[in-house]
């Protein structure tokens, strides 16, 4: 007959069995922590990567991230429940979810970016990948509780303790070391598959070692061999993802790709057409500028601005040099200052023939500076002269970081480093695929107190294209009329697209796609990114 004592720690600890080690208890104990927090780290790193690719191929990241961490911690509870049946054979179940996470969770990536090439079905397979990787995940507390019990018994709550410290700090190591250390040095693919490895090795290792008498010979074998196939299996992968990466992304674009790199801010990618000889830049999938009809874009930017002073000019964007070659047309422009955000992009624009080919060599003309920065940091925190004439040639605003980029405080601080003379023109979208964020684009630069102008052109690779041109003189405002577009009397010779003709047409919108269609638009704000429900909404049936 037991005394009270022992029967209070058998309910305490769940009756689990003692059972034989290759190690005392305190050092076994530890062992199996220290499996807690790999493992931990290794599913941190599942979700960051799904969040990643995600924001990496559709934008959006709060929407990525809303999506995969809440059908994740959801499977998790699943998965939770779903073990309590398999505690009896706790080692065994631990092994084999270790090695469904191994190779689950490092062919994620892999798997999301050909369902996304291949079949169109990216959002199907993502919610699919979080649930199944959050399931497993879910998986592992009760069995390691159970095996922790099993080598020393104790209190509930002080075994709970230990876990979910091991847990929660491996998780901060795992979020920290995404960023910091598997991105910069293997990238996002390879990335996975090193952690996919490492969950597989660490899992099967540690059942094998500390807890091979419970173990039938027969199911270590097993164990050992699968643990083989899953390293050998993942490595040839990782040997392979390079082509792999590549024919799927070849997928994704009509031409053939002549240059990719992802840098630390996004994905460059360089097409040429065999046939025609057209260049293509696109960054995170999407077009920046296809050579065969980008003068239209450029010409339609840059010479409307010029019809002003323009002695002093700055580039927010346009790391392609393509619009300083036509700013640099005008021979009384004394200083270009180009901000971009990727060093990369500014110096393939300059060193690479795909680029200099079409812009001239303009970032290389001494009158020219560039600066790799974040523009809405560098308009913030740096030291600026009055500028005479500012160009917005910035990324379409569908995702949080350059949402930012569309905003009122945006256009503000553009305003801020505005000579009283000076105009400002802001690459806006299509008025006709995504009437609402052009509008509302054109709200945000009024409500920051310039006069607005609306006009758009035909862009055959993007399709019909808007800008606003705007001041900030005396009485500027929403109410107040920008200033005319037009092509200045000293424009160069030559232009192939913006002639006086052209613009004239360019300030007329049929009455399915004018500012009265789209109603009450709002502009955007850095606490309410309007702009991007009004993206979400453009280019539906296109």
């Amino acid at each position: 007959m037991s005394s009270p004592t022992e029967s209070a720690d058998a309910d305490s600890t769940g009756g689990s069995k003692p059972i034989t080690l290759p190690l005392k208890p305190g050092p076994a104990r530890f062992f199996v922590l220290l499996a807690v927090f790999i493992c931990a780290s290794c599913g941190m790193v599942y979700e960051l990567a799904l969040v990643a690719l995600g924001s990496y191929l559709l934008g959006d990241t709060i929407v990525q991230a809303s999506i995969v961490l809440s059908v994740m911690v959801f499977a998790m509870g699943i998965g939770s429940l779903a073990t309590k049946r398999l505690t009896e054979f706790a080692a065994v179940a631990f092994a084999l979810i270790e090695a469904a996470l191994g190779i689950i969770g490092g062919l994620s990536v892999i798997l999301l970016y050909l369902a996304f090439a291949f079949a169109d079905i990216y959002t199907v397979a993502m919610v699919a990948l979080a649930f199944v990787i959050g399931a497993l995940i879910g998986a592992e507390i009760p069995l390691l509780m159970e095996l922790v019990q099993r080598i020393r018994a104790q209190k509930a709550s002080s075994a709970v303790a230990d876990l979910f410290a091991a847990d929660y700090v491996g998780g901060l190591v795992g979020g920290l070391a995404f960023p910091f250390i598997l991105l910069p040095i293997f990238g996002l693919p390879r990335g996975a598959l090193a952690v996919g490895i490492t969950n597989a090795v660490v899992g099967i290792l540690i059942v094998l070692w500390l807890f091979r008498t419970e173990i039938r010979t027969r199911t270590q074998v097993i164990l050992a061999g699968l643990l083989v196939l899953i390293v050998g299996g993942l490595t040839v992968v990782w040997v392979f993802t390079d082509d792999i990466e590549m024919t799927t992304r070849q997928r994704l674009y009509r031409d053939p790709i002549v240059y990719s790199q992802r840098t630390d801010y996004q994905e460059i990618v360089l097409t040429e057409s065999q046939k025609t000889g057209d260049t293509r830049l696109y960054l995170n999938g999407d077009l920046q500028f296809a050579s065969a009809d980008e003068y239209r874009y450029h010409e339609s930017l840059v010479h409307p601005l010029m019809d002003g002073p323009k002695r002093n000019v700055l580039v927010l964007g346009g790391g392609d040099g393509l619009a300083v070659r036509e700013i640099l047309k005008y021979p009384d422009v004394e200083s270009v200052t180009l901000v971009d955000l990727d060093p990369r992009v500014l110096e393939l624009a300059k060193t690479s023939d795909h680029f200099t080919d079409f812009n001239e060599d303009s970032l290389d003309d001494p009158r020219v500076k560039t600066i790799a920065a974040d523009a809405f940091t560098w308009l913030r925190e740096a030291e600026h002269t009055a500028y005479d004439a500012v160009i917005a040639d910035l990324p379409d605003p569908d995702d949080v970081a350059t949402s930012k980029l569309y905003s009122i405080e945006f256009y503000g601080l553009i305003k801020q480093v505005m000579s009283p003379e000076a105009r400002l023109v802001v690459q806006a979208g299509s008025p006709y695929f995504a009437p609402e964020s052009y509008w509302g684009i054109g709200e945000a630069v009024a409500e920051a107190g310039l006069a607005t102008t609306p006009y758009h052109v035909d862009v055959p690779s993007f399709g019909d294209w808007g800008y606003f041109l705007a001041d900030a003189s005396e009485g500027s405002g929403a109410e107040e009329q920008g200033p005319n577009v037009t092509i200045p009397r000293d424009a160069p010779e030559g232009l192939k697209f913006a002639t006086a003709e052209v613009l004239a047409s360019s300030t007329t919108f049929a009455p399915d796609r004018d500012r009265a269609s789209v109603g009450d638009v709002e502009a955007s704000t850095l606490l309410h990114p309007r702009v991007l429900d009004q993206e979400r909404g453009a280019w539906v049936g296109y």
